[in-house]
């Protein structure tokens, strides 16, 4: 059974993008932490008639749902070098486009496309709202982020940051 250990323990890891899931992370962004609540569907109610006149292919009239796993985001997300230049700009929309580009099309034909791109908002909007400055360099020796001392609120070294203990 595999164990789970710390990124840091892990001799060359492999750090993807937590935006477009590419294999090449290079920068680590501190936002507040965020959750987010998964919805399951227990019921929906069809027409009988409609569902008997379109070859049991009817619309939904109402569905009904109860609450499912939460998400817990965390603080800390990795991005590459494409995605950074959009955070850094604060392009939310561009960032969006990027990552669904980058999402098999099971996610994305039809009604799912506007579906995932709300939730992408959702999610990300809370990331460039909440984005605490500065950002730490991924290395092989830090891939936690190797925080440059550009203002006051960064650490001068990598590791820790300042708002931890």
């Amino acid at each position: 059974m595999a164990q789970p250990a710390p990124v840091t323990e892990i001799e060359n890891p492999i750090i993807e993008c937590d935006f477009c899931s590419r294999p090449d992370a290079a920068w680590i962004y501190v936002c507040a932490d965020q959750e987010s609540e998964m919805r399951i569907v227990t019921a929906r109610t069809i027409g009988v008639g409609d569902y008997q006149r379109r070859h049991h292919a009817a619309r939904t009239r109402s569905v009904e749902t109860t609450s499912g796993p939460v998400h817990i985001w965390g603080e800390r997300w990795s991005a590459c070098d494409g995605c950074t230049t959009l955070i850094e700009n604060r392009d939310l929309y561009a960032l969006i486009s990027r990552v669904t580009d980058a999402l098999p099309s099971k996610y994305t034909r039809g009604k799912r496309l506007a579906a995932v791109r709300g939730r992408l908002h959702g999610n990300y909007g809370t990331v460039l709202a909440t984005l605490r400055p500065g950002r730490g360099r991924i290395t092989p020796q830090h891939p936690l982020g190797l925080w440059t001392p550009h203002d006051s609120a960064q650490p001068a070294t990598g590791g820790a940051l300042p708002f931890e203990s």
